[in-house]
């Protein structure tokens, strides 16, 4: 089953001037085109290749108006052979700047957990020395599970999963994808499960043919042209 995210949409969008000017020419089918293509720049990193035809084909329509949705109401950026949203850019940054804020919060947490437990490391030390054997066992076997309890998960920075891709030789834009894709659920998977290990679910889900990197004549890794819905 494929994992998805929620994104906000405004419930004032069909009073845009921009937006009135397409249901004009296009109707409310090519308002659902519009979100289609919302959705897909979503699931991309907010960019797609401006290959009407496939995207025609994907939706069940003709190219020409794919192309003029895209190019005729000033509702997409593009760029060369690519195009996105400023809304869409514009949300994903505020969502990536909050779970900063969230990480940065976990890790003073997590900082504050790990001064407690060293005191009563040093603590039940000095204590153990006084008790038997026994005592000191069940003391040691205690101590086990409380730290395997206190354990948190860290999610990784946009940064780490790109290093990470690139050194197992997938591009930097599905390491964007899935920072993206799991930061919106803040680190849980598809059924509701928070991720333990980021690095598994990269090999497990992301590490796929597709999202091999391609290597240009001057040797740098760039991502593959193919579209992914």
């Amino acid at each position: 089953m494929k994992e998805t995210f929620y994104f906000s949409h405004d419930y004032n969008t069909r009073s845009d001037a921009k937006i009135k000017k397409l249901i004009q020419k296009h109707g409310y089918f090519g308002y659902g085109i519009f979100w289609c293509l919302v959705e897909d720049l979503y699931q991309n990193a907010n960019a797609l290749q401006t290959d009407y035809e496939s995207i025609a084909y994907e939706y069940r329509t003709q190219s020409d108006i794919i192309k003029s949705i895209i190019n005729d109401f000033d509702l997409f950026v593009i760029n060369d052979e690519f195009f996105g949203s400023l809304s869409v850019e514009r949300r994903i940054n505020e969502r990536n700047q909050r779970s900063i804020k969230a990480r940065e919060s976990a890790n003073y947490r997590w900082g504050k957990c790990e001064r407690n437990a060293n005191a009563m490391r040093t603590q039940s030390d000095s204590n153990a020395i006084k008790e038997s054997k026994v005592k000191e066992s069940k003391v040691k076997e205690s101590k086990g599970k409380e730290k395997k309890e206190n354990k948190v998960f860290i999610p990784p920075t946009i940064c780490e999963l790109k290093q990470y891709f690139k050194e197992n030789g997938y591009n930097e834009l599905s390491a964007e994808k899935m920072f993206n894709y799991y930061d919106v659920a803040n680190w849980h998977d598809s059924n509701g499960n928070k991720i333990k290990n980021w690095k598994q679910k990269a090999q497990s889900v992301w590490f796929k043919e597709e999202n091999k990197a391609t290597v240009t004549q001057n040797g740098i890794p760039i991502p593959t042209s193919k579209m992914v819905y």
